[in-house]
This record gives C-alpha cells, structure tokens and sequence, in this order.
C-alpha cells in the first residue's frame, strides 16, 4: 500500500494535468473568465475589435492562430488603433492558442 503522502502527491498531479485540458475545452469560457469580452465584442468593435474583425482580417493566413496567441501572451498596441491590448502571460500557451483558434474560427461579419 502506498503511504499518503504518496498517494496526495499523485492526486495533485492528476489534478494539475487534468484541469489544462478542461479548460482548453471551453474557449469562451476562458475568454470570459479572463475579461476579454470587457473589451471584445463578439462582432463589432467596443475597446478592442470585435473577434469577428479579428477572424476577417486574418482569414486564410495559416500562422494566424499562432500570432494571436504570442499577441494574448504579450499585449500590445497599434494593430487596431491607439488603445492598447493587456498582457496574460498567467494563461497556459495551450489556453492561449485555443482562444486564438476560436476567435478566428468567429463567422464572417454580417
């Protein structure tokens, strides 16, 4: 039989493994949680642009996704005007990149 601390140290592994993949399951959970949508629209542009603006100026580029996940990573400024985008660097790369992948994959503007 294994001692407890053995045994609470494992589930703590499997919890830490489990929890990154749940939340890649749910892109707009995250993108709610993490405050995007205080900025983001779904469509049309409110601080920063909608994420369907986003989804139509990158259409067919296949380095988007990757882009738009080191752009969450870092913030930054001028690509849609003067007003700046914060940084989250506390979001795991795969989060990152599965909020890019659902921004861009938003339906075309109407």
């Amino acid at each position: 039989m294994l001692p407890a601390y053995r045994i609470a140290l494992l589930c703590l592994l499997l919890v830490g493994l489990v929890r990154p993949l749940a939340a890649q399951t749910n892109p707009a959970a995250l993108a709610q949680t993490n405050g995007c949508m205080a900025c983001h629209g779904m469509v049309h542009k409110q601080i920063g642009p909608g994420f369907a603006q986003v989804a139509a100026r990158y259409k067919g580029d296949p380095a988007a996704a990757s882009q738009l996940a080191v752009k969450i990573l870092n913030g930054g400024m001028g690509n849609w005007g003067r007003v700046s985008m914060t940084r989250y660097p506390q979001l795991a790369e795969t989060d990152r990149l599965a909020l890019a992948r659902w921004v861009l994959a938003q339906p075309p503007l109407p």
